[in-house]
């Protein structure tokens, strides 16, 4: 038998992925220092917005993004104890369903509350965005409205 030569190949595939007209506008928000939901068909503001309304499937119009929060309300939420490096955070910290001002529904997020005993249901926060933002979720964080 012939020896079979052991070759290395790399395989690529090089593409170009756009946001779309919902999460693209979304994302540029949060750079901008905005945070962005969309009405649905029957009226309510989805946050985080959607290009589909989840209850008759029917498209939504990017005209209708509208401004939420800064503020809102904590609804439930996980102690994270030991963060990882895939984490928003370093220390510890609280991921919540936050019902921003002007929402109908919740955003999950990372909230810095300081300790596990800063964290409520019902508690008010509001957002902090980061000094140097890139257009992803991670450039803003939650934080109780009195250490805002």
């Amino acid at each position: 038998m012939a020896d079979i030569p052991i070759t290395t190949h790399v395989i690529e595939f090089p593409y170009t992925r756009t946001l779309g007209p919902v999460i693209g506008p979304f994302l540029t928000g949060l750079r901008d220092g905005q945070i962005l939901g969309i009405r649905s068909v029957d009226g309510r503001v989805l946050v985080p917005p959607t290009e589909w309304d989840p209850e008759t499937g029917m498209p939504l119009d990017p005209a209708g993004l509208v401004p939420v929060g800064p503020g809102g309300v904590v609804e439930t939420w996980a102690w994270v104890t030991r963060p990882t490096a895939k984490h928003p955070l370093a220390h510890p910290f609280a991921f919540a369903l936050v019902r921003l001002d002007g929402a109908d529904t919740a955003l999950m997020h990372a909230v810095d509350a300081g300790s596990i005993e800063s964290m409520a249901t019902g508690m008010r926060v509001t957002a902090k965005f980061r000094d140097e933002r890139h257009g992803h979720i991670t450039d803003v964080v939650f934080v109780p409205e009195e250490r805002a």
